[in-house]
């Protein structure tokens, strides 16, 4: 079965960075996640990237990731009004390479 991965984009409220990043820290550990990272990509731009040994583990623990995105809601930005305050993609890993 191959790996699957999301990837999510945020913008924090200025002055939330540090509330925001303790709460992503402290995320519990999900069944079948393999890697957890959080990077800041400018001031209060982030992206949020997991790594999951299937698509069915990543969509077991959607309820668990959709619980950290409620508890961290009033910290983030509208990115528009389309997408509201997330950016999010995932799909199958066609390509991994560890160094």
């Amino acid at each position: 079965m191959p790996k699957h991965t999301n990837v999510v984009r945020f913008r924090v409220k200025s002055g939330k960075q540090a509330e925001f990043e303790s709460l992503f820290s402290k995320a519990d550990n999900w069944d079948g996640q393999l890697l957890h990272i959080l990077a800041r990509t400018d001031e209060e731009s982030y992206v949020g990237y997991g790594l999951w040994e299937s698509e069915e583990r990543m969509k077991n623990a959607m309820p668990q990731m959709i619980a950290l995105l409620d508890s961290a809601r009033h910290l983030l930005e509208e990115l528009s009004p389309e997408l509201g305050v997330t950016d999010p993609v995932s799909g199958t890993v066609v390509f991994e390479k560890q160094i």
